[in-house]
């Protein structure tokens, strides 16, 4: 499936030739010469303002750009979750998509479970197994 969205495109190869080592060893090596010429300048605030500059300028479009890796791998996995709950015989198919419920029925769901596990943490003090599904 061909991704038409230019940003998309734009975002997920600078992602991936930022994460790759020859580009850390390039910026290890822009600050080595930035570092190099200080005595040519005297390390004046021309120098000093050169590599802020230059940083702050990349950090600031990194974030972008993290954070769109981000939600595109965070919703890859959510929809592989949400493949295997709905593939399995017996699970909850409405928890298929709890990342878009409100934080109050999200704390309903999470009791639930956490009512589950102290169960199952009993069953096994007491000899038992914490294993099957509750309904069995």
């Amino acid at each position: 499936m061909k991704n038409s969205n230019w940003y998309a495109r734009f975002a997920k190869q600078t992602a991936r030739t930022t994460g790759r080592s020859f580009v850390f060893a390039l910026a290890v090596g822009v600050i080595g010469v930035w570092l190099i010429t200080g005595p040519l300048f005297d390390f004046s605030d021309t120098w000093q303002l050169v590599i802020n500059t230059g940083t702050t300028i990349v950090t600031f479009l990194m974030v972008f750009l993290i954070q769109n890796t981000q939600n595109r791998d965070t919703e890859a996995i959510q929809l592989k979750l949400d493949e295997l709950i709905r593939a399995t015989q017996g699970a909850h198919n409405a928890l298929l998509d709890l990342e878009e419920l409100e934080q109050e029925n999200l704390q309903v769901f999470k009791k639930k479970y956490q009512a589950l596990a102290q169960d199952a943490r009993r069953q096994l003090i007491e000899g038992g197994l914490d294993t099957g599904t509750p309904e069995a």
